[in-house]
């Protein structure tokens, strides 16, 4: 039975969702959210669900909810509506057409519809308009920061991570870099409550390692770096173990790519001690990856496997909710492209390419940019290993996949791949793909 409407004196925001906390029965908010969480996993969905957002519905903060929070609730409710479970309709709750954000009561979706959105303003409107749209404004004087700000900083880093993941880094690290000062600006206005600072900090960190990912995803490595140090030194300013472990792993993966393979060693190794305490099997399992890649940019192959081996055993032991938000990129598909990138390294052309086409096979595909590096890799393989006309054929498929993905990376792969390919024009694949890539 859904929620009664609100009276014309009572803001609905405000009204209690009695139906939803009748569907949470005796679970805490916590393991509710986790029930939330492990559905979502189950369908293959992303959210980041925790008990805060389930006190926000149920005293009727939240009116209504995204939509992949929707599809995921009716997943764990079938046969019930939104109404069913206590929400307002869409329609009613969204606001005003055309007049910009939605109210504070509608939880923001991670959606196509809402991405398109949010890109447009991200693309075009500059680094303020970017702030703007995710609710990240500069600090106000004399103010200090408490929950709302915490939550727009976090809501930040999510909505950019969506972003990256469907339109790729280039049209966005620019205009990244002003909700960046933003939140240091708040965490340096000071807050009153310890967990409030903790969250600022936390969220900082975290949107310093987004943007880091940014300029690193379009080439600007020493920028990246920067970015990955600031993150690094605000885990060790709060404590944080947690978002250690997350910079290193980013910056064992910089690099890497920046041809300093024991210092991707070094930084990976950093990052599965200071991941010791989290008790994520997945976050070992990745750290041990980036470890790999330094190994295999060494020439090593019997520590490459040794890696590959620990990286394969602590994946096979499945997901938890210790693993971090940030890791929902991190399933078969990235181990098996990860994979492919350090047989491709030590120069293992098929192998690389029977791990990459499998990445690609097993990519979700809210992941447009992964898809797209997967498949740019996988030609460059084939290319490499003797394949001219298969390789032609995906590097054709990146083609496409370029015109909604914007990443300097993946275009500097696919520049080499035509390059390797050129003495192979006389067939007709290549002279194709060799025609579409020069224009």
């Amino acid at each position: 039975m859904a929620s009664p409407p609100a009276s014309s004196g009572v803001p609905a925001a405000r009204r209690p969702n009695t139906a939803f906390r009748h569907l949470r029965g005796p679970l805490s908010p916590g393991e509710f959210a986790a029930a939330v969480r492990r559905a979502a996993r189950d369908i293959g969905e992303q959210v980041s669900c925790d008990a805060r957002y389930i006190g926000r519905v149920e005293s009727g903060e939240i009116r209504c909810p995204n939509y992949a929070y929707e599809r995921v609730f009716r997943h764990m409710f079938p046969g019930r509506s939104l109404g069913d479970m206590g929400f307002s309709p869409r329609e009613t709750v969204r606001g005003r057409k055309g007049r910009g954000a939605p109210p504070p009561e509608y939880e923001p979706a991670d959606t196509d519809e809402e991405s398109d959105v949010l890109r447009r303003a991200f693309m075009t409107g500059g680094p303020a308009a970017m702030a703007a749209s995710l609710g990240l404004g500069p600090a106000r004087p004399h103010h200090r920061p408490g929950e709302s700000e915490a939550a727009a900083v976090e809501e930040a880093v999510r909505r950019i991570r969506v972003l990256d993941d469907r339109h790729g880094a280039d049209g966005l690290y620019r205009r990244a870099a002003q909700p960046l000062r933003n939140a240091y600006a708040l965490l340096d206005a000071g807050t009153r409550r310890q967990s409030t600072a903790d969250r600022l900090h936390a969220g900082a960190g975290e949107l310093a390692i987004s943007v880091g990912w940014l300029a690193h995803d379009s080439g600007r490595l020493a920028d990246a770096r920067s970015h990955y140090a600031e993150a690094l030194a605000t885990s060790r300013v709060a404590g944080d173990p947690a978002l250690e472990a997350h910079a290193f792993c980013n910056s064992a993966f910089l690099a890497r790519d920046a041809g300093r393979p024991r210092e991707a060693i070094r930084a990976a190794q950093a990052g599965q001690r200071a991941a010791a305490p989290l008790s994520s099997h997945r976050l070992q399992s990745l750290l041990a990856l980036r470890e790999a890649g330094g190994w295999a940019g060494l020439g090593d192959r019997r520590s490459c496997e040794a890696s590959l081996l620990r990286a394969h055993s602590f994946f096979g032991r499945g997901t938890s909710d210790a693993d971090p938000e940030w890791m929902s990129f991190y399933g078969e598909a990235e181990l098996e492209g990860l994979e492919a990138q350090c047989w491709s390294a030590l120069g293992q052309w098929k192998r690389a390419a029977d791990h990459a086409r499998r990445a690609v096979a097993l990519q979700n595909p809210h992941f447009a940019r992964n898809t797209a590096l997967f498949t740019a890799e996988l030609a460059g393989n084939l290319a490499r290993g003797g394949a001219p006309e298969e390789a032609a054929h995906a590097g054709q498929r990146v083609l496409a996949l370029l015109e909604q993905v914007q990443s300097s990376r993946i275009r500097a792969i696919l520049d080499s791949t035509a390059q390797v390919l050129r003495p192979h024009a006389h067939t007709a694949p290549v002279a194709a793909f060799l025609d579409r890539h020069g224009r």
